[in-house]
């Protein structure tokens, strides 16, 4: 097997690089090996071939400094490099670079939780602190705080963050909680956002003077984050978490607008879900349990499975935070609004504690963070997986539209329609989680062809995609083409001012620099 390259790059130049990142780091730090230490590297669900994202190498800096310098020697030759933080990023790519040959910049041993503030409720991160890590940190501590965690607790604050991820608690916009970041621009100039440096409101007031910058900074390739601050919630005084079931598959659109106003009014606070059948039962269940035809589960199978395992074909979730009687409050008001949906059902612990996927729910909406949500992989033979992430409106028709668009291509192509809608502010998230066996080739193949038809579904339709997986970017990029692509235009301008050598994560969200433009 060849060692994999960057464009334009012969292994001389590759091996000088190397040598000169070892004088840096060490060599225990850097990784060459394409068969024993490259090969967590790579993406472990892709739809295509191996090799499309297969890295030279993988770098682990300690230090701000030590990320100066490796960017110093990578400029010098010319080599892109691939940021990661934790590189859990699974169904979007895990830690594999953009195209073959880049050298992962992998910042997992930056891991240090720099500061915890109880009184002001913050905290501020480095890049390979994962969600596990900051939870036991404040339980050790006995802060009376809540993180909002990602649902795979492996993933790493920062990297979810940048990545404009979500979460379950009222604290699930992940973006907007953040506050203040370090930046390590690729001429090796380290930049302090918000309020900056020594100021002691530098965790608590976001935007300082001047543009705020740090959104240029999130799921793009103009610098490399390395300190983050985040606000936690204070430890509420109750918590109560409750489940609709909900029978019918036009109910999507009931639970939706009821659950507008009550979210917009902060009556439901948190980032609610409304979740479907399959995915609520392949917490503890497979597909061959029910059903071992090929193609999508029929209805019949459905219909059992919903039976026996109590679920509805719709499941809503959410929590209400505070004093009891305000707890009790806003409860009745929720119960008088969902007891207008026909056969719509309560749930809480006295009749769904135990059950894997109401446990996991009820550890996600407050702030502890669990792997369950990876049982789904055992749906199907072969577990892989790869995410549709469209935005909707909190809209009853307009969620129905967009399930009803994806779930008749996914039946058509033969997979089955497994998904939930993130209940935002004034949006929803809609993950449809695409289950084939990667061991398939030709599954995969009609995994990567659906996929590619959903975009173009979706930009037909007005709705744009949040994050996407690598072999997609360029395309979903392609799809917020107003005005002559005038974003993605801007965004390859301040690529080409920060970044002229075109060395950090090129291709990122479809974002290249002025040399790989014509080539990607």
């Amino acid at each position: 097997m060849n060692k994999p390259l960057p464009q334009g790059i012969n292994l001389e130049q590759f091996n000088g690089a190397i040598a000169e990142i070892i004088k840096i780091i060490g060599d225990e730090f850097v990784f060459t090996d394409d068969i024993k230490e490259l090969r967590s590297y790579r993406d472990p669900y892709n739809t295509t071939r191996d090799e499309d994202f297969a890295p030279s190498a993988a770098v682990a800096p300690k230090t701000l400094e030590q990320i100066q310098q490796i960017l110093a020697v990578v400029n010098q030759y010319k080599i892109p490099v691939w940021t990661i933080s934790t590189g859990k990023n699974f169904a979007y790519g895990g830690a594999a670079p953009r195209k073959p040959g880049y050298i992962v910049l992998d910042l997992k041993r930056m891991n240090r939780i720099i500061e915890v503030n109880e009184k002001h409720g913050y905290a501020v991160v480095e890049p390979g602190v994962s969600y596990y890590d900051l939870y036991n940190y404040i339980q050790e501590k006995g802060y009376k705080l809540w993180i909002d965690c990602a649902a795979p607790a492996w993933g790493g604050i920062v990297g979810n963050t940048s990545d404009h991820g979500a979460g379950y608690t009222p604290y699930g916009d992940h973006l907007l909680m953040q506050c203040g970041m370090q930046v390590v621009l690729a001429d090796g100039t380290v930049v302090e956002t918000g309020v900056a440096g020594d100021s002691k409101a530098s965790s608590l007031y976001k935007y300082g003077q001047g543009p705020w910058v740090d959104g240029l900074f999130t799921q793009s390739n103009f610098g490399v984050i390395t300190r983050m601050g985040i606000w936690l919630m204070p430890e509420p005084p109750g918590y109560t978490p409750f489940m609709v079931t909900l029978p019918h598959e036009q109910d999507l659109e009931l639970i939706t607008d009821l659950a507008q106003p009550l979210k917009l009014n902060m009556v439901i606070p948190n980032a609610a879900t409304t979740v479907d059948l399959l995915w609520e039962a392949a917490m503890s269940h497979t597909k061959a349990q029910y059903y071992t035809g090929k193609g999508p589960m029929p209805d019949s199978a459905r219909k059992k499975l919903g039976a026996d395992l109590g679920l509805g074909v719709w499941n809503f979730y959410a929590a209400v935070y505070g004093p009891p009687p305000i707890m009790k409050n806003n409860m009745d008001l929720i119960r008088d609004t969902f007891s207008k949906i026909p056969g719509a059902e309560f749930h809480y612990d006295d009749t769904r504690k135990g059950t894997p996927g109401w446990d996991y729910r009820v550890e996600l909406m407050r702030g502890k963070p669990n792997m369950t949500e990876f049982s789904l992989l055992n749906w199907v033979g072969g577990g892989g997986h790869i995410n549709f992430s469209p935005i909707s409106a909190v809209d009853g028709k307009d969620s129905y539209r967009q399930f009803d668009m994806i779930r008749k291509r996914a039946h058509e192509f033969g997979f089955d329609y497994i998904g939930e809608f993130l209940v935002g502010w004034r949006d929803q998230h809609h993950i449809f989680m695409l289950m084939f066996d990667r061991m398939n080739a030709e599954e995969k193949k009609r995994a990567h062809d659906l996929f590619d038809v959903l975009i173009d579904d979706a930009a037909n339709h007005g709705y744009g995609e949040y994050r996407t997986h690598l072999s997609f970017m360029d395309k979903i990029a392609d799809s917020y083409g107003w005005n002559d692509s005038a974003l993605l235009k801007t965004q390859h301008k301040i690529k080409d001012e920060l970044d002229p050598n075109g060395i950090l994560s090129p291709g990122k969200m479809g974002i290249w620099p002025k040399r790989m433009r014509d080539d990607s």
